[in-house]
């Protein structure tokens, strides 16, 4: 039963995990975090021979967040480990694509949060409703959507629990992009097609620059650039080679 919470389909070098409770509207349980956990211990291997992955949900919506009714009847938390499960997705070495549509609310902004890149159908529709259920957050959105969209920002979604569109996400730089519903998964897929054109030794020696150096002065993360930089990677060569051909 825990294999089939989150699916994972793979095309070539890109993975698609799809939470796949929709007669819940993907609302996330413990369980699902296990499930979603084995597919990220799969995808940390360095031979996982995926470049990108995308985190999405199935039928109507991405996720209408964590799953209150759980919740209610007394469902066992382990906040520190689902912690880590969306700590480990953010720190993934490919880049990570939440794509989202419908409801995108609470925990499952928070587990969108970790993605690289969220990219927003114009149905989508985000909130922070923590503060409407009395609870406070243990999955990271006091973190990571500060350091998306900027302290006001997030303070305004945090203590009023209002719900903004796919567009106006792009206006507070919470999504990067908003697609027409008609077309959302075409769009992602080309998005998606676009990074895995490019090196997954860059990508993934961009984010570990970046999650290293997230809060230092600007002169310590410079240095910390020049002396922690890997390099060259394994396909520099065959890349030029390429584009020089082209050339000649």
């Amino acid at each position: 039963m825990v294999e089939t919470l989150v699916l994972r389909e793979d095309v070539d070098a890109l993975a698609i995990l799809t939470l796949n409770r929709p007669e819940k509207l993907n609302s996330i349980n413990h369980a699902m975090f296990e499930a979603l956990e084995r597919h990220i211990s799969d995808l940390e291997r360095p031979d996982s021979g995926i470049g990108c992955v995308i985190l999405r949900g199935a039928g109507r919506c991405f996720s209408a967040g964590h799953d209150l009714g759980d919740i209610g009847a007394g469902e066992a938390q382990d906040f520190g480990y689902e912690s880590r499960v969306i700590e480990r997705l953010a720190c993934l070495p490919q880049a990570v694509i939440a794509a989202v549509h419908g409801h995108c609310y609470t925990g499952a902004l928070e587990l969108a949060l970790a993605g690289d890149i969220i990219l927003a159908s114009t149905s989508a529709r985000f909130a922070d409703t923590h503060a409407k259920w009395a609870l406070t957050p243990v999955w990271g959105i006091t973190q990571r959507l500060p350091r998306r969209v900027g302290f006001a920002k997030a303070r305004e979604m945090m203590f009023t629990a209002a719900t903004y569109s796919g567009e106006q996400a792009v206006a507070m730089g919470l999504a990067n992009a908003c697609f027409d519903d008609t077309r959302f998964e075409e769009e992602v897929l080309a998005f998606a097609h676009r990074i895995l054109a490019n090196s997954p030794f860059s990508i993934a020696g961009y984010k570990r620059l970046m999650d290293a150096t997230d809060g230092m002065p600007l002169r310590f993360g410079l240095a910390h650039e020049v002396h922690n930089t890997e390099g060259v990677g394994p396909d520099m060569a065959e890349r030029i080679a390429r584009f020089t051909s082209r050339k000649a």
